[in-house]
């Protein structure tokens, strides 16, 4: 049994297997900062079109949104490492034949949002699968610090990513900065391979499509999961206008590069991995709901800082959303695990996750149309997507629970 007295992130690391998951993952983050900042420059340079850049935004997450109950379903009946590895594969592939297809000029807009489309679809087999894995493989307290491990990866990856994805579009040329990260995520799939598949009780009709749909209603019956999910993915509107806002202030407005944007979200994620690790020592719980109805509240106050024509004042904006996405993530994370039953965890988590994310291609497609003339109506409507989603999360998250077996 283990000493649930230490609770350390020594302890944490010494849990088997856990490092080289955690490695896997954050090449497997790595590249999908590069990727998601990449596309949107990419597409901005070559089609010179800001529409079609909340498109490309748009479909490279809605389709893997619309199948995430069946990934769920997937991972929780034929294991998530091998089809975490197979998602890193496809990405990998994806992203070597939009190179191919640029170096010899024969990528119009329809065959790239067709692959970014295609490409979504195996999304929520990774993201999902990582997540899931965390509360299975690791005891439960230790979950705020393996939680706070989680977080901190997704920031690190957004630390440099961002920077380097904008210094490859750079400094080289669109081919090769999308092989390289294609490569990134080709090396994350050879990490996690030797990652063995935990054994863990699942509940399961047998019949796949059946137990997706079960795995649908068991989140929408579950009154944490679908408060997180209404809640999140109104912040997540927010978050989708701002990573087409930035780079369209800093390119349009500003008269910066590639590389500033980069480093401009690169801040942004060092301020939140900074949070993450102070917020992961803390025992949240019964604080989840008050920390992340607060922290949205202040992420809807700091957006406010967007509207100055100062690029400083984007990258002050930046840096504080970064830190409130630390105590945010942790608390989010943590809440959702709690409340879930192990046997219903893949199905739940997909579903869950893919609801709170469904703002983001939103958000995107709503910046995109109003595109460089309207900044500063795209801001304002992120500011109300903030402030109702601290208002839904602090009336629809119940205030104590345990995790629901059905």
């Amino acid at each position: 049994m283990p000493d649930e007295s230490e609770r350390s992130y020594r302890a944490l690391a010494a849990v088997p297997h856990l490092m080289r998951m955690v490695l896997g993952m954050v090449a497997a983050r790595f590249a999908e900062h590069m990727t998601a900042l990449a596309l949107v420059l990419f597409t901005l340079q070559r089609f010179e079109d800001a529409a079609l850049t909340g498109l490309v935004t748009f479909v490279a997450i809605l389709p893997g949104l619309l199948v995430s109950p069946l990934a769920g379903a997937l991972l929780d009946r034929h294991g998530r490492t091998p089809l975490i590895v197979l998602d890193l594969v496809i990405a990998a592939a994806s992203l070597w034949l939009v190179a191919i297809l640029t170096m010899v000029d024969a990528l119009p807009a329809w065959l790239l949002v067709t692959i970014v489309g295609v490409n979504s679809l195996t999304g929520p087999l990774s993201r999902t699968g990582f997540r899931s894995l965390f509360p299975v493989i690791v005891p439960a307290h230790l979950w705020e610090r393996a939680n706070a491990i989680d977080s901190n990866s997704h920031l690190l990856a957004s630390v440099a990513g961002p920077p380097l994805a904008g210094a490859l579009l750079e400094l080289a040329s669109a081919p090769v900065a999308l092989g390289a990260i294609g490569t990134m995520f080709a090396v994350a799939a050879i990490t996690l391979r030797r990652v063995p598949e935990p054994h863990m009780e699942i509940a399961s009709s047998g019949r796949l499509v059946r137990d997706a749909w079960d795995g649908l209603v068991y989140t929408v019956r579950n009154r944490t999961l679908l408060g997180l999910g209404i809640s999140m993915s109104m912040l997540n509107v927010a978050c989708g206008i701002i990573v087409i806002v930035v780079p369209l202030l800093v390119l349009e407005r500003f008269n910066g590069s590639d590389t500033t944007v980069g480093l401009l979200f690169a801040a942004q994620g060092a301020a939140g991995g900074v949070a993450a690790l102070s917020f992961g020592r803390m025992k949240t719980a019964g604080r989840e709901r008050g920390m992340l109805a607060l922290s949205a509240l202040l992420f809807a106050m700091t957006l406010g800082l967007l509207a100055i024509p100062s690029l400083v004042a984007v990258a002050v904006a930046l840096a504080l959303l970064g830190f409130l996405d630390g105590p945010m993530d942790v608390a989010l994370f943590t809440l959702r695990q709690r409340r879930t039953s192990t046997a219903w965890i893949g199905r739940a988590f997909a579903v869950s996750m893919s609801v709170n994310f469904l703002g983001y291609p939103i958000g995107s497609m709503i910046a995109g149309a109003l595109g460089p003339r309207h900044i500063e109506t795209s801001v304002v409507v992120a500011i109300v997507a903030a402030v109702a989603a601290a208002v839904l999360t602090w009336l629809l998250l119940p205030r104590s629970g345990t995790a629901e077996a059905r």
